[in-house]
């Protein structure tokens, strides 16, 4: 089965302001594996959800974060991998509580990247996520 692609689009569309023509989407889903792309403060149109408030953009992120594992046919309980990147150390704990209370009792595995900046400045933090569609044995 060829891997499926979910939210097709191009940058071109996603970042006017950037000389970019890239074919991209938001989901993988590649046998019973999900791939998603990084998830930051915006909805799906675009829209920043929470300027200068890094929980309130955690939050929107994990709305698509479930949305986007919904579509693929998996859901939160099958995550086995985020990664969040922050631009600023001291909004780790905002973010992880707002991650945290969409995985509570899933338990992933987790990494946490301070780094420089994001592709847009006003993105405060971006998290990437892995799921495992689970298996149905006879």
């Amino acid at each position: 089965m060829p891997h499926q692609r979910f939210r097709k689009f191009n940058t071109r569309d996603t970042y006017p302001d950037q000389n970019l023509d890239n074919d991209l989407c938001q989901v993988v889903r590649a046998g019973n594996i999900v791939f998603l792309r990084g998830q930051v403060g915006t909805d799906f149109d675009g829209r920043l959800v929470g300027q200068d408030d890094p929980g309130a953009q955690a939050e929107q992120a994990m709305k698509n974060v479930k949305q986007l594992l919904e579509e693929a046919g998996s859901c939160l309980e099958e995550v086995c991998k985020i990664t969040i990147y922050l631009t600023d150390p001291k909004d780790r704990e905002a973010v992880y509580r707002a991650v945290g209370q969409s995985l509570k009792g899933i338990f992933p595995v987790s990494t946490g990247v301070v780094v420089a900046g994001l592709a847009k400045p006003e993105w405060l933090m971006e998290i990437d996520v892995i799921a495992v569609i689970e298996e149905v044995r006879p």
